[in-house]
């Protein structure tokens, strides 16, 4: 379908790669991040399950004859059909009937209650995780530097970032959500990811497992995890954080609520990462805490562009969790993930990208040139402490930045610019 005013997202050919190979496809990710757009852009026909003209009806026909909903030109948009979970078994089903590929796409922004589907749709139901907009794809990355050319070997990058440290402060606090980026009032854009965070407390979380939750509470979590961005804070961390607004709250209690929240993909930490070593230093397994998008943790703390410029140090955090964001969405369209890594010595690295060929790429995050130095330092540490018997060369070791400029050091480490980096 022609969808008017559609931003282009790195995740369109991924989707376009699992309908040619699986006969549907499940985009999923936290709400107001663009899938029913995306899916959309792909579809021939459409299912809106929170249709409230038509839900009721759609609801009742799912108990008696879910395939009628499935009637329609292909690839059919299901969306939001965890409203009706029966919908994941109708379509596994019809893919099998089918038996061909790219029959339906199915839109979700949380995890179903378990037990609600009989089957896990491995073979049929093929997925995308879908992020919120990188800076590449809110056309405020110039794209000077990619990722995949820098996997493939490229020796010299050159780029310029014009997003000055200011816009910065604003694009930390807008998001990457697409209402937000495309809306030219600035005052508007930045109430968006607050909205969002309201209607998280008060509204998503409840339908995660049944259990109801107090939306002070969830808010109180929202807010220490804010305050632990970037970290590896433990759960007893957060529960003395919120003890002296919330004093009956326990361990198992919070754990809870940062579950229900990673269901909605509101929370995504960053898991450690455990390579074969070259000495005996003990690797810490703690994953580091992260939003999907750091507007979330900044909208909970009521925290806005001119705050966070007179605090560089939660800026810097904050920075350290849109570079996340975005590398996840890169590292995604070149089949690989994000890790962190830290050892007993504290040495350490911001994040791990690791392709699922095996190569890998250990990536530092500073705000300010002054830090590059000994940024530049750990990463050829870390080089050497690896075991690359075992797990190979990295392909390159890069230092992200908020500066202006991309260039290669002569110890061969990148400094680029997040502003200057895409897929």
């Amino acid at each position: 379908m022609q969808i008017k005013d559609y931003y282009p997202r790195i995740v369109d050919k991924l989707l376009d790669l699992q309908l040619q190979s699986s006969g549907a496809v499940l985009i999923e990710g936290a709400k107001w991040i663009g899938k029913t757009y995306t899916g959309r852009a792909k579809a021939n026909s459409v299912l809106y399950m929170q249709d409230t003209d038509h839900a009721a009806s759609y609801l009742k026909m799912a108990e008696t004859q879910p395939s009628l909903l499935l009637r329609g030109e292909t690839p059919r948009l299901l969306d939001e059909w965890q409203e009706a979970p029966v919908l994941w078994d109708a379509v596994r089903f019809a893919t099998d009937q089918r038996g061909e590929m790219g029959q339906f796409i199915l839109t979700g922004s949380a995890v179903p209650k378990d037990g609600e589907t009989k089957h896990t749709g491995t073979g049929r139901i093929a997925r995308v995780l879908m992020r919120p907009m990188s800076l590449y794809e809110s056309k405020e990355s110039s794209g000077d530097v990619s990722l995949k050319a820098l996997f493939d070997g490229v020796e010299t990058v050159e780029g310029f970032n014009s997003i000055t440290i200011e816009q910065m402060a604003f694009i930390l606090c807008r998001g990457g959500w697409p209402a937000a980026v495309k809306q030219t009032n600035e005052k508007v854009a930045l109430q968006i990811a607050r909205n969002y965070v309201m209607q998280v407390s008060e509204q998503d979380i409840q339908r995660v497992d049944g259990t109801e939750k107090n939306p002070d509470r969830v808010r109180l979590v929202l807010r220490s995890l804010a305050r632990n961005i970037s970290t590896m804070a433990t759960i007893q961390t957060i529960k003395a954080d919120i003890e002296a607004n919330d004093s009956m709250v326990s361990d198992k209690t919070i754990a809870n609520y940062i579950n229900a929240l990673r269901r909605i993909y509101v929370v995504e930490d960053i898991p450690a990462w455990q390579p074969s070593l070259r000495s005996k230093t003990a690797i810490r397994t703690s994953s580091k805490r992260q939003f999907v998008d750091p507007s979330i943790g900044l909208a909970a703390l009521r925290a806005n562009p001119e705050s966070i410029l007179k605090d560089f140090n939660t800026f810097g955090f904050f920075f350290e969790s849109l570079c996340a964001r975005d590398i996840r969405v890169y590292a995604a369209a070149n089949d690989g993930e994000i890790y962190h890594y830290r050892d007993k010595s504290n040495l350490e690295s911001d994040m791990i990208i690791r392709l699922n060929d095996g190569r890998w790429a250990p990536v530092e995050v500073k705000l300010g040139s002054k830090e590059i130095e000994e940024a530049a330092k750990h990463l050829l540490e870390l080089k050497e402490k690896i075991d690359i018997s075992k797990v190979g060369e990295p392909s390159f070791m890069m230092i992200l930045t908020g500066g202006q400029y991309a260039y290669r050091r002569d110890d061969g480490v990148y400094v680029v610019p997040i502003g200057c980096l895409k897929d």
